[in-house]
Order: structure tokens, then sequence, then C-alpha cells
């Protein structure tokens, strides 16, 4: 079973810390009511008791209703489906992990330079998907969702900014990609669980891939695209 969920949030975030952007709403959506934040913290309550107590596959909508006392339609008016309800079990550490890169202490906050970021970014989250990683397999969105939801959104934007700032003529978006498909939470599944490598030789490796990708290259002229 993964690492135990932490405690889930009751109050505000603290004053002064931006607010990441959350996984299960867009940005300017509106704020809940208080009885239906109570609702939703108390169904996500449920939820973080039975992954602990279960493990993530036998978190279901209906079972996440029984041990919260409502009715199965409230959970999904709520989530909308279990991908929506682990991706909000999630959310509370994505937060901190968004504050921590946006606006923490270097080298994975603002002070250190792009390239050093980029090489705490990405052990920061092979550890933090490895010690969750049941629940972020259980949350990932299929196919077409899996690159436009909003804690992809945020993590990309940051590794892009970080390319543009290393290596400004270089293709950001499509250098960030790559760097975010290392980071897949089913790669890392497959090379840990399947593979049996530590983690230590992924950290490793992205080491290399940063090294790799930021280094300069000799000046050979605008490539040409084939459409």
């Amino acid at each position: 079973m993964s690492t135990a969920l932490p405690p889930f949030p009751r109050g505000q975030d603290p004053s002064g810390v931006p607010v990441p952007l959350e996984l299960t709403a867009g940005p300017g959506g509106p704020q809940l009511r208080a009885d239906a934040a109570r609702n939703r913290a108390r169904l996500l309550e449920a939820a973080t008791r039975l992954v602990e107590e279960h493990g993530v596959a036998n978190v279901t909508m209906e079972a996440v209703a029984a041990a919260a006392s409502v009715g199965k339609g409230t959970v999904f008016r709520r989530f909308g489906d279990r991908t929506g309800l682990l991706m909000a079990l999630l959310d509370h550490t994505e937060r901190q992990f968004q504050a921590a890169f946006l606006s923490g202490p270097p080298p994975l906050g603002p002070g250190a330079s792009p390239v050093d970021r980029l090489h705490a970014f990405g052990c920061r989250v092979l550890h933090e998907t490895r010690d969750r990683l049941d629940l972020y397999m259980a949350a990932e969105p299929d196919a077409s969702r899996r690159f436009s939801y909003a804690p992809y959104r945020v993590r990309f934007t940051h590794v892009a900014m970080l390319l543009r700032e290393v290596v400004p003529g270089a293709d950001s978006v499509l250098l960030a990609q790559t760097l975010m498909g290392y980071l897949e939470p089913a790669l890392i599944h497959h090379l840990t669980r399947q593979c049996g490598m530590p983690l230590e030789r992924l950290e490793c490796g992205w080491h290399d891939l940063v090294k790799r990708t930021t280094s300069p290259v000799p000046d050979e002229g605008p490539s040409t695209f084939v459409s």
C-alpha cells in the first residue's frame, strides 16, 4: 500500500502564499458554500480512510457513499466520477508541491538557476509519485484528458518556462513534453515495480536527461520541419 495520505486540510491556505491551481476545479471557479465544503471534506475523509484501510483498488463511489453515510448520487454530484474523486484526494499534496516550486525555497523554488530548478523539480516529482504511486495510477486520466487536466498544465508550463530561460532558441514546448514524459506515473510504475529499478537510478537518469537537454549545441542553422 502507498504512503498514508496527509491530513485533509480544514482551513484556508496561509496568507501570503500564492494559491496554486487545484486539480478538481479550474481557475476562477465558484467557491463552495459552507455546507457544500463541509460535505466535500466529509467525503474526502471517508475516501482517505478507505485508501489507508483497504487500498486504492477498493475505493469506489459506492464505498465512499456508504462510509460517509450519504447517497451514491451525492458522491457523483460532488466529484463526477471515480477519477475525479481520486484526483481530489491528491489535491492537498499537489497544492503543496505547486507552492514549493512556484514560491518555495531554492533549488526547487525561485532563487536558483533554471537548470538547478529543473534538476530539483524532477527529483521531487519522482519521490512524490513513488510515495503515492497506487493513487497516482488509479487517478490517471484517460488519454483524451491526460495532457489537459489542471496539475499537468501547471507542471508543464513551469518546465517549459525554465527551458525557455536555458535554451531560448529551442522548441521549449516539445522539449518540456519530452521531460514530462519521463515523469509519467505509468512509466515510474513500470520501471520501479515491474523492472525493479531503484529510485536512485531514475534520479540519475533525470539528471542526465536534463543535462543533455540543456547543454549548448553547435548552431547548425534553422531546422526544417516536414509536414
